[in-house]
């Protein structure tokens, strides 16, 4: 198998960072209609477009299609080329071969578009094997409705029976996405990072800010809102030390911020971040992530700090 980066995924490759539109209709997660408006989300694509970050990542269960709709509204108003992403959910009660075509097809039609750049299988749920659903994301490229196929949440065992079946038909395997940040760092400990590199997938980190946690904002005595407080308690104690090695670096960059030295502590080590914004404010301050690097040192220097929170 081929361990170069193919021509079809160079778009991936070549990306610094993506735009995470998760929390675009969320209620759940993100109290979507609670701190910020339609307009807000609106504002944070359109920041993020003119400063260069060009490639949105949502799913059809984003807010239940809210944030596809989102996405192709926004996309249909743009004055410059948006490349999108997004993924079919495998729900247990989803068995037959074509629910992957026809989730595709809703999708496009959210999105009002007649192809995505990348088109990804969500999770690796039970019953259907990992092939099952794979060969029918090979015939939505063989479509014309993907231009790419990529999975998410799969471990290097699944991802490499995803890159066999795609292999079959000349498709290459363009990306994996997972979650990865300083507070977890697993793709590194168990060889799915490295593994990504030697097949040329591109690692997609998902939630680069550990949900907030990496910007600063939050501790012990000040933690994040809903769910996320209870996701992170067990981080949250000694996080300040962290922040503080960050905030050290940031200063020595011309004032980044912890989120943004987070984030291109995620570029510097191979992976394309898609954090998530909200708004105009924090897609800038995403933004200020990308055109410089860390040295190896202060990479090292991350890594030391963050080992207490990692797998």
């Amino acid at each position: 198998m081929p361990e170069t980066i193919a021509r079809e995924t160079l778009f991936l490759h070549n990306a610094e960072m993506g735009l995470g539109a998760w929390a675009w209709g969320d209620r759940t997660m993100w109290n979507y209609g609670h701190g910020y408006t339609d307009t807000d989300i609106e504002q944070a694509f359109q920041t993020s477009l003119a400063a260069g970050v060009n490639l949105v990542d949502t799913a059809e269960v984003y807010g239940s299609g809210r944030s596809e709709r989102f996405l192709g509204q926004f996309v249909k108003a743009a004055a410059t080329p948006v490349l999108t992403a997004t993924k079919f959910m495998p729900f247990p009660w989803r068995l037959d071969r074509g629910a992957l075509m026809r989730s595709l097809d809703h999708s496009l039609e959210r999105l009002g578009l007649e192809r995505v750049d990348l088109y990804q299988i969500h999770w690796p749920f039970p019953p259907m094997p990992v092939e099952f659903w794979v060969e029918e994301l090979a015939q939505a490229v063989k479509s014309g409705k993907t231009r790419t196929a990529g999975v998410s949440n799969y471990n290097k065992t699944q991802m490499q029976r995803a890159y066999t079946i795609l292999s079959k038909y000349d498709i290459p395997l363009a990306s994996n996405q997972v979650e990865y940040h300083l507070l977890n760092r697993t793709v590194e400990k168990n060889g799915l990072l490295d593994r990504c590199k030697e097949l040329g997938v591109r690692l997609i980190a998902y939630s680069p800010l550990a949900k907030g946690l990496l910007t600063g904002k939050y501790s012990n005595d000040n933690p994040p809102p809903g769910l996320r407080a209870r996701i992170f308690a067990s981080a949250l104690k000694d996080l300040p030390k962290l922040v503080s090695v960050m905030t050290e670096i940031g200063q020595g960059h011309g004032g980044k911020t912890p989120g943004q030295v987070a984030l291109n502590w995620l570029i510097c080590k191979g992976a394309l971040p898609i954090p998530g914004a909200k708004n105009a404010r924090q897609a800038e301050q995403n933004a200020g992530a990308i055109g410089w690097r860390l040295t190896p040192e202060e990479v090292q220097s991350l890594d030391e700090a963050s080992d207490q929170f990692t797998k």
